[in-house]
């Protein structure tokens, strides 16, 4: 408790945090909500797979880059400090404190995702609903699971983002893996042959973990579960490379 307490101390204590945690709020509501009304008025009655809760949870293309960077933040400002030496010193057993810094980090990053998603849903489903095309209500089957499914979604991204700040021990090229993950192999992977493309936009972690953020599931793809799975998996993934290298190299 008392490691968790320091943890969360020197987290609140970062300016940066809290203008990060700030900016991506605001940012990401407001694309969300911008894309639902662009969608909306583009609907037409012939629209296919139209899925007005995902429509309005668009607002995680932002805050996914916005969150990791905050998940880079709340590492690698320990290596930019120094704190990281007196912190190891501290508590030796590495792994308790990678826990715990994650921990913290991963209960703050829920919360912004659910306050994004939330938001993002019942504005997004306003103005859905005021353009004058079918909208979705929260009690409709899948729209619950959808909505949490964008917290939980850009949670595990910034742990993620903190897992590379482990690892690389450097703020740019953490955020610069993290652009890569999130944006750039999605995009460059549009030029591929249309089935290494498919294949990539159907598992690659990014793209089958945002499944979880939809109602519907056309067939071919994965279900939401499925996907988010893939994107837990690879963040675990980052995470022990993040706690080997922390655990074994010098500090």
């Amino acid at each position: 408790m008392n490691l968790l307490r320091s943890e969360w101390t020197k987290f609140r204590g970062l300016r940066s945090t809290w203008i990060t945690a700030t900016v991506t709020v605001l940012a990401a509501v407001g694309v969300g909500l911008l894309a639902a009304s662009g969608q909306a008025r583009q609907y037409t009655p012939d629209t296919e797979d139209w899925d007005p809760t995902a429509v309005s949870l668009t607002s995680l293309f932002v805050g996914q880059l916005a969150i990791g960077v905050l998940g880079v933040l709340a590492m690698s400002g320990e290596y930019a400090t120094g704190q990281i030496q007196p912190s190891v010193v501290a508590v030796p057993r590495r792994g308790r404190l990678l826990a715990a810094k994650a921990g913290v980090f991963a209960v703050v990053a829920l919360v912004i995702g659910q306050v994004i998603g939330f938001v993002s849903f019942f504005g997004g489903q306003a103005l859905i609903a005021a353009a004058g095309v079918p909208h979705a209500s929260i009690g409709e089957p899948g729209v619950v699971r959808a909505v949490l499914g964008c917290g939980l979604y850009l949670a595990v991204l910034g742990l993620i983002g903190l897992g590379l700040a482990t690892a690389l021990r450097s703020t740019a090229g953490a955020i610069g893996t993290l652009v890569g993950i999130t944006l750039l192999v999605r995009a460059v992977s549009r030029a591929l042959p249309e089935s290494w493309a498919e294949w990539m936009e159907r598992y690659w972690p990014t793209a089958a973990g945002e499944r979880i953020t939809h109602v519907l599931t056309p067939a071919g793809v994965l279900t939401p579960w499925a996907g988010f799975a893939i994107l837990c998996a690879f963040g675990a993934v980052v995470g022990v490379a993040g706690y080997t290298l922390l655990r074994v190299r010098d500090t």
